[in-house]
């Protein structure tokens, strides 16, 4: 695949302006949460009047994918660089899940739009979920690795494992940034308990197959 072509001036100087609103719209979120995040509020922090941002964003919403685009877009990187390229071991595993979490609780304006719906009417568009996505298939490649290397059981469900994988990074980031706020990531309330709580994943889905609780109650 080709690389993309440069930006010429004009182009360059749009982007620029593109990630300063998506900077300023950041601080809004901080300040005032997700839900408090207008176009109005941005503009005028900004020293502009608010139809100058429909330039780049024609609605809110626009501007509400732009940054969930953002947020995943920066974790993805994260994340592929967490993993590297070393041996597949208990550690990293815990090492992964560690990144996970503390991007996530040291980006309290993003997470809750990226983890949980707060804003009623807002739907990711495709282009804005894509890294997500991408981000999840990688995961589930991980845990192909996990499983080849012994980590996880033969016959382990892969989608069974990643889905309860993301109970255990999400619960945390929930608890944290829902009960115990700006605290330090090691000595968090409950970001500490994540090797604790990765533990249990591994031990659950490393050892032999246990029935479901549907499976017990019927």
């Amino acid at each position: 695949m080709s690389a993309p072509a440069p930006l010429d001036r004009r182009q360059r100087r749009r982007q620029e302006s593109i990630e300063q609103v998506l900077d300023v719209a950041v601080d809004v979120m901080a300040d005032q949460g997700v839900g408090g995040l207008t176009v109005g509020e941005v503009a005028r922090r900004m020293g502009i009047r608010p139809p100058s941002l429909y330039v780049y964003f024609d609605s809110k919403n626009a501007l509400y994918d732009a940054l969930f685009e953002r947020g995943w877009r920066e974790l993805l990187e994260v994340m592929r660089e967490a993993r590297g390229t070393g041996e597949v071991t208990t550690e990293l595993v815990v090492d992964l899940q560690s990144s996970f979490v503390r991007w996530a609780v040291g980006h309290p304006a993003y997470a809750p739009l990226m983890f949980w719906r707060p804003v009623p009417g807002f739907s990711p568009s495709q282009r804005a979920y894509a890294p997500a996505v991408e981000l999840a298939a990688l995961t589930l490649q991980f845990l192909a690795e996990c499983r080849d290397a012994g980590l996880l059981a033969a016959e382990v469900d892969l989608d069974l494992a990643f889905r309860t994988l993301t109970v255990v990074g999400s619960g945390v980031i929930t608890q944290q940034l829902a009960n115990a706020p700006g605290e330090p990531f090691e000595t968090g309330t409950f970001t500490s308990t994540l090797p604790d709580v990765v533990a249990m994943w591994l031990a659950h889905h490393g050892g032999p197959r246990l029935p479901s609780v549907r499976s017990r109650r019927d």
